[in-house]
């Protein structure tokens, strides 16, 4: 059983996250689902995007750790990171920050790497392919210094999704490669335990 902090997208914490949980805790995992957007849900990106702007990543950051960090303290076994998009950068800048975690789940989304980052915990990526905010030049880049930071790395594409393509209630929504993914990512987990 993994320890996992879930976190969401830009769009809030929507009913794709509760059931991204609930399908964890189904395969018997711990998951923590702060929410950090002041309770707000967008049905626009640019919307939610002019939001985390207006608030910041730092205080974003801020919001997450004050759920992270009694978990990370509290001697019960190490944590698993995870996010969508805006939460899978903020996941990642956790789990590289956390001496401790135990993995990295990352869907649509990365940040950019400390030069002095190192870790050696299991990383994995769902990203469509093309993506808009995940350029194909940006990837490239990261998967470079994730493995230069000593990380295990996988991406996985998923030619034609839409950005978000594992929430049913957003446009960019896939079914085949939402299902792809969990089953990959359920895979990725069952390994951490």
């Amino acid at each position: 059983m993994a320890r996992i902090l879930l976190l969401h997208s830009v769009f809030g914490f929507r009913p794709a996250v509760r059931d991204a949980a609930e399908r964890l805790r189904a395969a018997g995992h711990e998951v923590h689902t702060p929410e950090y957007l002041d309770g707000k849900l967008f049905e626009d990106v640019e919307e939610g995007l002019a939001y985390v702007e207006d608030v910041g990543k730092e205080q974003l950051m801020r919001r997450v750790l004050r759920t992270a960090l009694p978990l990370m303290e509290d001697g019960r076994g190490p944590l698993t990171y995870a996010g969508f998009s805006l939460g899978g950068s903020l996941a990642q800048n956790l789990a590289l920050n956390d001496e401790n975690a135990s993995g990295l789940l990352l869907f649509h989304g990365t940040s950019d790497i400390q030069e002095d980052a190192h870790t050696e915990m299991p990383v994995q990526l769902h990203v469509a392919e093309p993506d808009p905010f995940e350029p194909e030049d940006w990837l490239n880049a990261w998967y470079l210094n994730m493995l230069k930071a000593g990380a295990d790395v996988e991406i996985h594409r998923y030619r034609g999704a839409g950005h978000l393509f594992t929430d049913p209630s957003l446009p960019d929504y896939d079914e085949a490669a939402a299902e792809r993914a969990w089953l990959i990512a359920d895979a990725f987990l069952a390994e951490l335990d």
